[in-house]
C-alpha cells in the first residue's frame, strides 16, 4: 500500500475534504503516521501528529499546544476506505472519541452524536455495531493499562 493523499469525512457535521496540508511520515500495512497544523486556528492546540492504526479502527493523535508541550491524546473511532489506483486513503470518522490526558485522566465524547446519526440514518447498523467494538476495544487497552502500545508508534519517532 502506498498513500499519497488522505481525506476525512465526517458524519455530523457533513463534510468530506482532504487533507492536503497533513504530511505522511510513515506508512506499513497496519499503520499511517501524519504530522500536521490545525486547519483552523484554535486557541487551546495548534499542531499534533496521527497514527492510523487501519486494523483496529482507531485513530490516535497527540495534541500539543503552541509551546509544544502535549495537552493530550485524541482517540477517533474511524473506519477506512482505500482508492489504490489514485493513491488515496479516506477515513470516516464514527463519532465517538476518547481523550486521555497526560496525567491519566480519561473522557468518552460524543456518544450523542453517535446516537443522532444512528436515529437520523446516517450511518448504518454495520457502522455502529463496527463503532462500538472499536471503542470497546480501545477503552479495554485503556483500562488494562496497554494504552502504551498505541502510543508509543508516535513516541518511537520523535512526535
Amino acid at each position: 500500500m502506498n498513500i499519497a493523499k488522505i481525506y476525512r469525512r465526517r458524519i455530523i457535521p457533513a463534510e468530506y475534504l482532504l487533507l492536503e496540508d497533513d504530511v505522511i511520515v510513515t506508512q506499513d500495512e497496519e499503520t499511517i503516521v501524519t504530522r500536521w497544523n490545525t486547519l483552523n486556528p484554535k486557541t487551546t492546540f495548534s499542531h499534533g501528529c496521527s497514527c492510523f492504526f487501519l486494523n483496529e479502527g482507531i485513530k490516535l493523535s497527540k495534541i500539543y499546544r503552541s509551546d509544544n508541550s502535549l495537552l493530550y491524546w485524541y482517540c477517533d473511532i474511524v473506519e477506512y476506505s482505500f482508492d489504490p489506483s489514485g493513491h488515496e486513503m479516506t477515513f470516516t470518522d464514527l463519532l465517538a472519541d476518547v481523550i486521555v490526558y497526560p496525567e491519566g485522566r480519561v473522557k468518552v465524547v460524543d456518544l450523542d452524536e453517535l446516537a443522532e446519526a444512528m436515529e437520523r440514518n446516517l450511518i448504518t447498523k454495520e457502522q455502529m455495531i463496527y463503532c462500538l467494538r472499536s471503542l470497546n476495544h480501545l477503552l479495554s487497552l485503556i483500562y488494562r493499562d496497554k494504552f502504551d502500545r498505541l502510543q508509543n508508534y508516535l513516541d518511537s519517532l520523535g512526535l
